[in-house]
Parts: structure tokens; sequence; C-alpha cells
């Protein structure tokens, strides 16, 4: 996972001049800076999101690669969506699912919500004094609040409370309207709807969690349908597919499997992950849940270990050298990291986040001979996923260490752009500018960054 490698920013500080330092290191990463909850970046678990989300998209008429599935870290049962073709899935809903096909028809139904061009509705009201808040470094959407209290509710006058349930009976017909496209796109991707069903199951516990004992829910104060109602309404229509009975696919599931074990080992205390996945449990999810936990709990030998024990049963796979890598660069190694990270680069097919990784562990040998392929490798990165900080960072650091400050300020004015700093994102570019030849790409990207930071700054602050 990407957030715990911000441990190597000390590292690659190292590598820096000392004019580099003087407007690159300035700020912290954003990721650490408040508690709202996190985009959690892994290539593993943004393929398998990504491979079973495709047939689906291709029903809802989106364009191949267009939608985007991002893993928020939150532990409530959620999925919204907030604008453009992007679903939101908390990593609580990814915990508590059983089984891919649950998977599918949370993001079926989501789907429905942008096809239906829903998008504002669909992730208001949703939960008493609940509320989620999302600061997407990665991906450039602000900060996005979805939940509002209703307690003050019988408080509103009267045209207000007209106008309110106007908005609320809209949406619930965006809820139905989804679930129908929901059938259908499960169809069209010849899923079974079992899993959409057995959610709502899951939805119900949940929404009855939520509800004090002395407090009934009034369906007319609720965006979404009562989950019993939807249940009904949905499951025979879904019972007339010809793909209710369909075998679900092995490959599919054991994927879902490990995404969901390494996930926990990720997100949850250690001791909890521990607990539920003993030492006796030997399956590739355990040891995948096992290696993270310890990771998390600074026990680098049994992480280490449990690494090893994955790499024997598939020697060659991307995620499992990753996973390697990533134990000895955090624990200090970043020299016996090199040997399995350029494996899972090269098994992975230069995935953008492993391959940033890959770099990041070259500058933090603190060799002069590893910068020229930590380039190679960064380039390859940004190239293919520009919205990565901590490859910039590292690229950065590259530029800086062979005296390219223009190019290294660039860097740098990436990040802080990707980060949401836009005083840093502009002083950043405006360095960049004094260096580099006017018409190149590289000019026009770092013009476009300090206008686009000196606009968003005047509109913020209300300068003219």
């Amino acid at each position: 996972m990407t957030s715990s490698r911000q441990g190597l920013l000390a590292r690659l500080g190292r590598c820096l001049t000392f004019l580099f330092l003087s407007f690159l290191v300035a700020g912290r990463p954003v990721l650490a800076q408040d508690d709202s909850p996190q985009i959690l970046r892994d290539t593993e678990t943004e393929r398998f999101l990504a491979d079973i989300s495709a047939p689906m998209a291709k029903s809802a008429g989106l364009a191949p690669g267009a939608l985007q599935v991002v893993l928020i870290n939150d532990p409530e049962i959620n999925a919204f969506v907030a604008g453009g073709q992007t679903i939101y899935i908390n990593s609580g809903l990814i915990l508590a699912a059983d089984n891919a096909n649950e998977v599918e028809g949370v993001i079926a139904h989501e789907l429905g919500h942008i096809e239906g061009g829903h998008i504002p509705l669909s992730n208001q009201g949703t939960r008493p004094a609940g509320r989620i808040a999302l600061l997407s470094l990665l991906l450039g959407v602000a900060a996005i609040a979805a939940g509002a209290g209703s307690a003050g509710m019988a408080a509103l006058g009267a045209g207000t409370t007209l106008a309110q349930s106007k908005f609320l009976a809209f949406s619930r017909a965006q809820e139905g309207s989804a679930d129908a496209s929901a059938v259908r796109h499960l169809n069209d991707a010849h899923y079974s709807g079992k899993g959409m069903i057995s959610f709502f199951g899951k939805l119900k516990q949940e929404e009855y969690r939520l509800t004090p004992a002395d407090y009934t829910i009034d369906p007319y104060a609720q965006t979404h349908p009562m989950t019993a109602d939807r249940e009904q309404a949905l499951e025979a229509d879904l019972q007339k597919s010809p793909w209710w009975n369909a075998t679900p696919d092995p490959a599919q599931q054991a994927r879902f499997l490990r995404i969901r074990a390494k996930l926990a080992g990720y997100v949850q205390d250690p001791d909890v992950t521990l607990k539920k996945m003993p030492d006796s449990d030997q399956s590739v999810p355990a040891h995948y849940a096992r290696a993270y936990a310890w990771h998390r709990a600074a026990y680098p030998d049994k992480a280490d270990a449990e690494a090893d024990a994955l790499l024997r049963t598939a020697p060659l796979d991307p995620y499992f050298n990753e996973l390697k890598g990533q134990i000895l660069l955090e624990n200090g190694h970043p020299k016996e990291s090199l040997a399995p990270l350029r494996v899972a680069v090269q098994q992975s097919g230069s995935a953008p986040l492993i391959s940033a990784l890959l770099g990041q562990a070259l500058i933090a040998t603190d060799d002069p001979a590893n910068f020229a392929e930590a380039e190679k490798v960064l380039k390859i990165s940004v190239d293919k996923d520009r919205e990565d900080p901590l490859a910039w960072y590292a690229l950065g650091a590259v530029y800086a260490q062979r005296g390219d400050t223009a190019h290294a300020a660039l860097a740098s004015a990436e990040k802080y752009a990707m980060d949401g700093n836009e005083e840093l994102a502009r002083s950043n570019a405006e360095r960049a500018l004094i260096g580099l030849k006017q018409g190149t790409p590289d000019y026009l990207r770092a013009e476009d960054i300090a206008v686009t930071a000196r606009n968003n700054m005047d509109s913020r602050y209300g300068r003219k």
C-alpha cells in the first residue's frame, strides 16, 4: 500500500542538495496532516477492481478505461460516487464482503448512479450525524462531505421541509433507477445477482446498528430507501437472470481473498489481524495478512518470514516480490530490496506504483551508480501515472542530485499541486520556469501549474 511508503521520505531527503531542500522539503506530506479518510493505492487491488468493473462499465456505456474505482481508508461499509466517472469504495466495505460477487453488486449499483447522472444526491443524508471527508491527493478531487445530521429536521420551517421532501423523493427515485440499472449491468457482465442480495443483508445489519433503540427511521427522511424494500424489489428481477446461478470464478475469488487479506493487515490493528489469522492458517491470504500486520507492528523479521512463505508458493509473483522489497526497504535495507523489486517491476509490466517504489529504493541506497536506473524507472512511473506524489518527490531527488534544479523544481511543483498546497506548487513552478527552455513541454507544464495555483489562491482569498 502506497501510504506506508511515506517512511521513505527521510531517507530520500539525504539525497537532496541544500538548494533543493530549501524549497522541496519545506512542507510535510499532506497525507499525514489530518485524520480524514485517505486514498489507499495498491497495484494488485486497483487491477482487481478494474478487471471486475470493466464489463459492467461497458454495459453502462463508458469508454474502456474511463471508470476509476478508488479505495478509501474508512472502516464504514459504504461506496459512493461524487462526480465524473469514479466510484469510491471504503475499505470497510471490502472487509465486510464475503466474496467478489458482493463487490460486483456494489459497483453495479454505483455505476447506475453514474449512468443516470445522479452524482450529487447519491452520497447525502444516508447516515445520521455521519460524514465522509475525502482528501483526494491522487485524483484532484476536493474534500467531499457525505451525510447530514437529521436530528434538527423537525425544527425546519414548512417551506424548507417541503423542499426537503421533494429533494428526498427525487433521491429515492435515483436509488430505484440505480438498482434497475445494476440488474442490467450484472446481466451484461454475466455476473450473478446473488452477491448484491447477500450484501443487502449486511447493509440492513448496519442500518439497525446505527439506529437508536427508541428511534424509528422515517423512510421519507432517508435518501436511500429502506434496504428491505429495495431487496424485495430487486430479488425478483435478479432471479430471472440466466446468470443467477452462475458458478463463481475461482480465480476471481482467489484474487479477492488476497486483496481483502492484505487490506486487513494494512488497516486493522495488528493484534486483531493476528488473532483472526493465526499461525495455524497457512493459506496465502493468511500469510499476506500477517506479513502486513507484523510489518506495521514493527516486527520486520516476522514480516519478512511471511513474505518468504508467500514467495515459496510463487517465486515470480509480482506482488509477493513487491511486498518483500517493501519490507526490506522500509526496515533500512534498501540494497537488499532491489532484487525483489526488480522482479516485481518486470513481472508486473512496469506497473507505475511498483516502478516508483523501485526508484525510491535505488535512491535510498545512497549509491550514485544507482541514480541512472532510478531516473529511468521513475520516468516510466510518472509517464504512466502522473498522480503519485511520492514518485514525483523521488524523481525530483534524482534531478537535484545531479544539479538540475529546474527539473527538480518542476517535479516538486507536480507533487505540491497534487497535495493541494497551492503556494508551494506556485513557487516551485515559477522557479522551474526560470531554468527551463521556453516553449518546451516541461516549460508549458510548469506554466500551467503556476497559473492554476495562482488562480486557486486568488479564488480562495477573494483576490481579483
